[in-house]
């Protein structure tokens, strides 16, 4: 193994500003694993960093940006139990949280992976043996690499904390790696799902996938009459809201009785806006989502593993084509976008 890396870092904020630099591959600490990189994913989050619009302070530079991760662990600390060399390791994203409630911490962004804490996009790179989680058996590397944000966060919406039961309808919005993921983890247990898009072929696509229902928002703007069409008027039970801003009020007006809204994304704005009587007259819950804790993380890698559950790829580039890789995630993927590490370098 050689004494130095390549890794993709940040000078300054901006896409521009990314520049494919060199570093000492880094030394583990006692309770640290050292991984060999193969593959990471990207997620808006990313996009909003990269730009400087995310984090509340600026992070020490050259700053290593991207959260999602799959590797090879190839050294591991003194003190480390939890694995060994030759394990296929992902990164939990909120670093602290393993269980529980989360650490209060987590309010001042201070212990996430790609921000403010160093990314994944280096050849090789070093988490305490906590942090670490075991990759699904059953995926590829690429596929590995999809899980930590955007499918932690699905599950935790739907499974965690949504406990969702057979035979409820679970509407996702668009056609990316959050809404994806939820179709795929609301299938797997026993839910229907409606799909909402303003690309028709994303929507055929979607139906291909197994959707129930697809609706297009362009030639639909007021889509929730069409939710509640396609569920006899009852609404959804759960409501993946990934746009934000006032498209709340879409997903209120289509959420069943009783039904939650997991607030995930905010594409259209970071202000919600809803009307409180329809919420009240529903007993609707809304709840905010951000990602996961660990042992969640877990569970739902041995659902994976045993529901045989693939994750979507819309494109994988080459390690060299990262800028490339960001524009993709700027047109809007079908599912992820991933970026895949050359098996010769640092070797």
């Amino acid at each position: 193994m050689s004494e130095t890396m390549k890794r993709w870092q940040l000078p300054s904020f901006g896409l521009k500003n990314l520049e494919l630099g060199e570093a000492p591959v880094p030394t583990p600490t006692s309770n640290e694993v050292l991984i060999r990189v193969a593959a990471v994913s990207l997620n808006y989050r990313d996009k909003l960093v990269v730009e400087g619009e995310l984090l509340p302070d600026r992070p020490a530079m050259p700053f290593v940006p991207v959260s999602d991760m799959a590797g090879e662990v190839v050294a591991i600390g003194a003190d480390v139990s939890r694995f060994k060399a030759g394990d296929r390791v992902l990164g939990n994203f909120w670093t602290q949280w393993i269980d529980g409630e989360p650490p209060r911490e987590m309010t001042r962004h201070g212990l996430s992976l790609g921000g403010p804490l160093p990314g994944m996009l280096s050849e090789y790179v070093t988490l305490h043996e906590d942090i670490a989680v075991k990759a699904p058996a059953s995926l590829t590397d690429e596929e590995a690499a999809t899980l930590p944000v955007a499918a932690v966060t699905a599950w935790f919406a739907l499974i965690e904390t949504g406990h969702l039961k057979a035979s409820e309808t679970v509407l996702v919005q668009g056609t990316g790696g959050v809404a994806l993921f939820g179709l795929q983890f609301a299938q797997a247990f026993g839910a229907r799902v409606i799909v909402t898009s303003r690309s028709t072929e994303k929507l055929e696509r979607a139906k291909a996938l197994g959707a129930f229902g697809v609706i297009d928002t362009r030639a639909n703007p007021d889509w929730s009459v069409s939710a509640l069409d396609l569920t006899d008027g009852r609404g959804a039970d759960h409501v993946l809201e990934l746009i934000g801003g006032d498209n709340i009020g879409q997903s209120a007006a289509a959420l069943a009785n009783g039904g939650r809204i997991a607030q995930i994304g905010f594409m259209k704005g970071s202000e919600i806006v809803v009307s409180a009587v329809p919420m009240m007259l529903k007993r609707a819950i809304i709840q905010g989502i951000s990602v996961g804790h660990r042992r969640a993380f877990e569970d739902m890698n041995r659902a994976i593993d045993e529901r045989g559950i693939k994750p979507v790829i819309d494109r994988v580039y080459a390690y060299e084509d990262v800028r490339a890789a960001f524009d993709h995630l700027e047109r809007g993927p079908f599912g992820k976008v991933v970026i895949r590490f050359k098996s010769e370098i640092g070797s």
